[in-house]
């Protein structure tokens, strides 16, 4: 599990394509590494990851296709920059909201508002996954926890402050950008449970 609390930025140092699965490397500080062991388990732009090989100043994650398919990492050029959290311990305080590292889709930026050093962005997402967007709820972007502002349809705008621009790619995004979006699970449940019931009442 992850807070959706960025620690920081990474940059991929190498892509390796293997049978079925993509390996990837990223250069991060010791610091972060210093925390991480073989088989832990770690959020690159929202997406769960285990450690295959570490140095100092690096750790090696191995992609499988269904990651690939549903997420941003097949995007990724050597020297793109990553969002990266530790799996949070137990008893650890959490800052954004639970997240679970498992990405439901992609979304697709299509404004992208300056208001000063802070910005709105519009993302819009799929039908299949709109009814679980609600107006002061929350969504994981790119690994971020983010409040939801308005929504219409498919789309939804979030307003991101000046300190989420500094300590995340948040602040690199442009118009046609796809972002790994990863829905809030509590709000899924109550919409599941509640269309269920409801259909077994007609």
């Amino acid at each position: 599990m992850f807070s959706g609390i960025v620690q920081e930025k990474a940059i991929i140092n190498a892509l390796e394509e293997g049978n079925e699965h993509l390996t990837i490397t990223i250069d991060c500080s010791k610091n972060f590494t210093k925390e991480q062991k073989i088989g832990d388990s770690v959020s690159v732009d929202g997406v769960c990851l285990t450690v295959t090989k570490k140095t100092n100043d690096s750790l090696t994650f191995d992609a499988v296709k269904e990651t690939l398919n549903r997420t941003i990492i097949k995007n990724y050029v050597e020297g793109s920059c990553v969002n990266i959290e530790s799996s949070l311990s137990y008893g650890g305080s959490v800052g954004g909201h639970l997240m679970s590292g498992h990405i439901h889709l992609k979304g697709q930026v299509k404004e992208v508002l300056i208001i000063g050093d802070s910005k709105d962005i519009v993302v819009d997402t799929s039908p299949e996954w709109s009814k679980y967007l609600f107006e002061k709820g929350y969504i994981g972007i790119n690994g971020c926890s983010i409040t939801i502002g308005k929504v219409n349809d498919t789309r939804f705008q979030v307003h991101l402050i000046p300190e989420t621009l500094k300590t995340t790619n948040l602040d690199s995004l442009v118009f046609g950008n796809e972002i790994n979006l990863e829905l809030d699970q509590s709000t899924i449940a109550i919409v599941d449970t509640t269309e269920r019931i409801l259909k077994n009442k007609t």
